[in-house]
């Protein structure tokens, strides 16, 4: 089995709902493991909260989140973006995930070619995690 790096994702109350909507967007399989299914949570009213969650999307890709039971801090998410990279080939399905994430939230560079050439942008979508696209110029 080879090693990979994905990231995780941490939410509070909404896990479902953004997993579902990267889903959407990634295409993929999502499988979603609640509290009360897993005993993950002595509070009751945690239940329904999302314990582990995985997308399993086309080409490598691996996407996971959670929520975090209230009596933890939600850690920040302003320290780390999800980077989506590819070539020219990967063009329109690169732009086509920049188009769906950036429905509901917020553009913070947009995508256009930069100084090395790339067409690269950056946005934070409507659930706070902030993403990265590089579409290579060769």
């Amino acid at each position: 089995m080879a090693v990979t790096l994905n990231p995780y994702l941490s939410f509070r109350d909404n896990a479902r709902e953004a997993m579902e909507f990267y889903h959407s967007v990634f295409g993929g399989e999502l499988t979603i493991s609640t509290y009360g299914e897993m005993g993950g949570s002595p509070d009751p009213a945690e239940a329904y909260k999302v314990m582990h969650a995985q997308l399993a999307g086309p080409d490598g890709l691996t996407l996971m989140g959670a929520d975090t039971p209230n009596a933890m801090p939600l850690a920040p998410a302003s320290s780390i973006s999800v980077s989506l990279s590819g070539s020219a080939a990967d063009d329109a399905t690169l732009r086509g995930y920049w188009t769906a994430l950036l429905a509901g939230g917020s553009l913070t560079v947009p995508l256009e070619v930069a100084p090395w050439g790339d067409a690269f942008g950056m946005l934070t979508d409507r659930f706070g995690t902030a993403w990265m696209v590089n579409i290579s110029a060769q």
